[in-house]
C-alpha cells in the first residue's frame, strides 16, 4: 500500500509558460542526465505514476522527483496505461484514478498540479461510451483528491475531437505523437513529437503552448 509522506518536494506549483521544449520518459533520471537536459534546452521532464496502488521501482520516487526539480526541470506526471487492446470500464478507471492519486501523493507531488490519463491503445470495437465513462471516472477520482486531470490523446482512442471535448470532463490535453483528433474549440496544451536519446535516455519531445481557452499546462517547479 502507497502511504503518504510529510516531506515536502522543492518548488510550487506553476502555470507552464508557452513555447517551452520538454520530455517525456519511462527511465529513471539521475542528476547527471537532468543536468545534461538542462544543457540540451529542456525545461520540463513527465515521469509516470503506477497503475497499481504504490509506485514501481522504474516510476517516478520522490527521490527522483527532487534531483528533475533542483536540477531546474519543471515536473509534470503521467499514469502508465494497459497494454494495446485493453477494455476500459467506469470502474476501471475510479480504481486507476485512485491510484493515480494516492501514488501521486505518496511521493509528495502536491495538490493543484495536471495529473494525465493515458488514452490509447483501446480494443478494437469498444464503444464510445465505455471510453467515456473510463475518462470521467478517472477524472472525478483524480479531481476528488485534489489534482488537476488531464488526458493524454494517443493511437487508438476510440473518441472523436467532439466526444473528447463535449462529453470528458477534462480541460486539460495533451496531443500524442500519433494522428488523432483535434479538439474542437479548446485544442491542446502540450504536443508530443519524436525525441533523439539525450545522455543515454530515451524520451519523446514535447512542447508547451496556450490552448484556445488560454488554459496551460499545471505543474511543479522551482
Amino acid at each position: 500500500m502507497a502511504t503518504s509522506t510529510t516531506t515536502q518536494l522543492p518548488g510550487t506549483v506553476q502555470i507552464a509558460a508557452p513555447n517551452l521544449r520538454g520530455f517525456d520518459t519511462d527511465t529513471v533520471i539521475n542528476a547527471e542526465q537532468a543536468a545534461a537536459f538542462i544543457t540540451a534546452g529542456y525545461s520540463f521532464c513527465i515521469r509516470y505514476l503506477s497503475l497499481s496502488n504504490g509506485q514501481s521501482t522504474n516510476d517516478l520516487s520522490f527521490n527522483e522527483a527532487s534531483v528533475i526539480l533542483n536540477a531546474g526541470l519543471a515536473l509534470s506526471a503521467v499514469q502508465h496505461v494497459l497494454n494495446p487492446g485493453w477494455v476500459p470500464s467506469t470502474s476501471l478507471g475510479t480504481t486507476y484514478g485512485t491510484n493515480a492519486a494516492t501514488n501521486a501523493a505518496s511521493i509528495s507531488l502536491p495538490q493543484g498540479m495536471n495529473l494525465w490519463c493515458d488514452l490509447e491503445g483501446v480494443a478494437t470495437g469498444t464503444s464510445a461510451q465505455q471510453v467515456i465513462d473510463y475518462c470521467n471516472a478517472w477524472y472525478n477520482s483524480v479531481a476528488a483528491a485534489g489534482y488537476v486531470p488531464g488526458i493524454y490523446v494517443g493511437a487508438n482512442c476510440i473518441l472523436t475531437g467532439s466526444q473528447l471535448y463535449e462529453d470528458l470532463s477534462f480541460q486539460h490535453y495533451w496531443k500524442s505523437l500519433s494522428n488523432v483528433p483535434e479538439i474542437p474549440n479548446r485544442g491542446y496544451q502540450m504536443i508530443q513529437t519524436l525525441g533523439s536519446p539525450v545522455s543515454g535516455v530515451s524520451i519523446d519531445n514535447d512542447a508547451t503552448q496556450n490552448d484556445q481557452k488560454g488554459g496551460a499546462v499545471i505543474w511543479l517547479k522551482v
